[in-house]
């Protein structure tokens, strides 16, 4: 595809089943390399044969998630190309829906083989639960839904990626909008604001109906799977065999507990170091001693060049990984107009390469967030000699691990970027957010909770929900005057749209990258080795064996929280 910022990369292992001119879009061929995978299953005779026939099926999966991913980052890099639109459409609307009935036969055949008990249990033990899952959940007819599904989540990536204001004269996407936030001049933030805000909810209409259209289809897709209620649904189909939403609500509680106050006491401190009554939501970001935002880099070139010494100065396989996506053209960094919102990492499955994809204005978020996308990238990089595909990734929960403590491992060396004075500033800056992202992530997590033990509310409940959620999380704020803008702030958070559920996961997360770091400051080489371990073992082991093996337990209870918050605070004090 012309559209996607790098070329032609050949596959990381040469192909032995599927044809090397195999596009599936030619549903005839599609068909018929499923038929040729049923048929070896059924002709296995030895364990052999079935661990060879894994990695065949191993091998069509990762083209045909190549394939899909390759269209999504062309739609995404350019939302404005209809060529790329339809492209990615195809693949939703068309192939997809011929994939999921098939892989469903497929993993049945497999479960039902009478020599996959034989399989070594420490092996395969993973393997086959997730694939018993996805068998147990599968119906016939939530394929349409599912279509759909992806269908409304891309016209929210469309409404989204082409919000654009007009401040002073020109043109400007909403995350360009961004950089006025962190403006000295309170009324030049406050203008900003206020112009991001109003473009926001003209659009609430178009919002909301999309919310409404996506918990009725989720609703039906976990009833068509036999449960009373799409939560329960959410959670066995994200693999949450260690966790449930109870646990969620004792996270939820511990962040009210052991967060809040730490929240409360920074927010005191900003109103007094602005010399303001009250803090506004365009008082958050600024610096609070009025000095002029930081300024990283000004060119995206900057912003590449930079983490790559960051990376050399802390571990050389890790900038020997970096090197390697500089080397490929994997990194599409700076912002434009008709690009999709956002940051992500999403693998070439048959390359088994990563590429990053983010919206660089010239923030210290941009650095924090080619950091944290890095991360993730390393821990598709460890994993490129496994064979198969799903253990070439892992849970969520654990993936997040990965880009977080990259964030954190890192911070010692943002001298690249900066004066040792802004350094300290931006480290800062940076441990503040994450006091501040655990009430969001509890937010939204509560928030979706309540949308699908709801689902046939009305949109004032669902803003009575937000609004409650808010007062419980938000601290001390003064939205006056803007409250239909506090009950909407729902709306830009696209994991509520396109990834249900997919939230807590970050919370959970951080807590595992906190403990890396806190084991870094007592034996740093220790810690990175267990880091890199850990991600080597992709998703081979089960969620807590993941984290223990980077050296954290998975507990995400008030007996963590504490002295995580308070290592925070006293590095806080430290960075002042």
């Amino acid at each position: 595809m012309s559209l996607l910022p790098f070329g032609s990369i050949p596959p990381y292992r040469a192909r032995s089943f599927v044809p090397i001119d195999f596009d599936p879009s030619q549903i005839e061929v599609l068909e018929g390399l499923f038929d040729q995978l049923e048929a070896r299953l059924s002709q296995c005779q030895t364990t052999n044969e079935l661990v060879a026939w894994l990695e065949a099926l191993s091998e069509f999966s990762a083209v045909l998630e190549e394939d899909g991913s390759r269209r999504y980052i062309a739609m995404t890099c350019h939302t404005d190309d209809t060529g790329a639109e339809k492209a990615y459409l195809e693949f939703v609307e068309k192939i997809e829906p011929r994939l999921k009935p098939r892989q469903f036969r497929l993993a049945k055949l497999y479960l039902e083989h009478p020599l996959r008990s034989q399989l070594p249990t420490e092996r395969y033990h993973v393997h086959d639960r997730d694939t018993a899952v996805r068998v147990e959940l599968f119906r016939d007819e939530n394929v349409p839904l599912e279509t759909e599904e992806s269908r409304l989540g891309n016209e929210y990536q469309k409404l989204t990626g082409g919000l654009t204001v007009h401040y002073r004269g020109e043109e400007k996407t909403l995350p360009q909008m961004g950089r006025l936030q962190e403006e000295p001049d309170r009324a030049v933030r406050e203008e900003g604001w206020k112009l991001v805000a109003t473009r926001r909810l003209q659009e609430v209409e178009h919002f909301g109906r999309l919310m409404d259209d996506l918990v009725r289809l989720r609703d039906q897709i976990g009833r068509n799977a036999g449960f009373s209620q799409y939560r329960d649904y959410a959670f066995r189909s994200r693999g949450r065999f260690d966790y449930g939403p109870s646990d969620c609500e004792r996270f939820h509680d511990a962040i009210e507990a052991e967060v809040m106050p730490l929240v409360r006491e920074l927010q005191a401190v900003r109103r007094k170091q602005l010399k303001v009554d009250i803090l506004r939501p365009w008082d958050l970001s600024v610096d609070p001693f009025n000095r002029p935002p930081l300024v990283p880099f000004r060119e995206s070139s900057e912003l590449e060049t930079g983490t790559q010494t960051i990376f050399e100065r802390l571990d050389p396989a890790l900038a020997d990984g970096f090197r390697t996506l500089i080397h490929w053209r994997l990194l599409d960094l700076a912002n434009r107009k008709g690009k999709a919102p956002g940051g992500y990492q999403s693998t070439l499955s048959e390359a088994r390469l990563p590429f990053i994809f983010m919206n660089a204005v010239g923030l210290q978020r941009d650095v924090e967030t080619l950091l944290h996308e890095a991360g993730h990238a390393f821990h598709a990089l460890a994993t490129r000699e496994e064979p198969l595909l799903a253990y070439r990734s892992a849970p969520i929960e654990f993936c997040e691990v990965a880009s977080m403590a990259m964030e954190l491992l890192a911070a010692p060396h943002l001298e690249v970027f900066y004066s040792p004075e802004d350094a300290r500033r931006a480290r800062r800056v940076h441990l503040e957010g994450i006091v501040g992202v655990f009430p969001w992530i509890a937010t939204v997590d509560a928030f979706q909770h309540w949308l699908y033990l709801n689902p046939g509310h009305s949109h004032d409940e669902r803003r009575a929900a937000w609004v409650r959620l808010m007062d419980r999380f938000g601290g001390d704020v003064d939205w006056t005057g803007f409250e239909d803008a506090r009950a909407n702030l729902w709306h830009k958070q696209l994991h509520i749209f396109l990834y249900p559920f997919y939230y807590v996961e970050y919370g959970i997360a951080q807590l595992g990258a906190l403990q890396v770091w806190a084991n870094s400051a007592q034996n740093q080489p220790k810690a990175l080795a267990d880091y890199r371990a850990a991600l080597a073992l992709g998703g081979s082991r089960p969620l807590p064996e993941l984290f223990q093996r980077a050296g954290c337990p998975f507990d995400f209870s008030r007996k963590t929280v504490r002295p995580l918050i308070e290592r925070i605070r006293s590095e806080l004090d430290r960075n002042h």
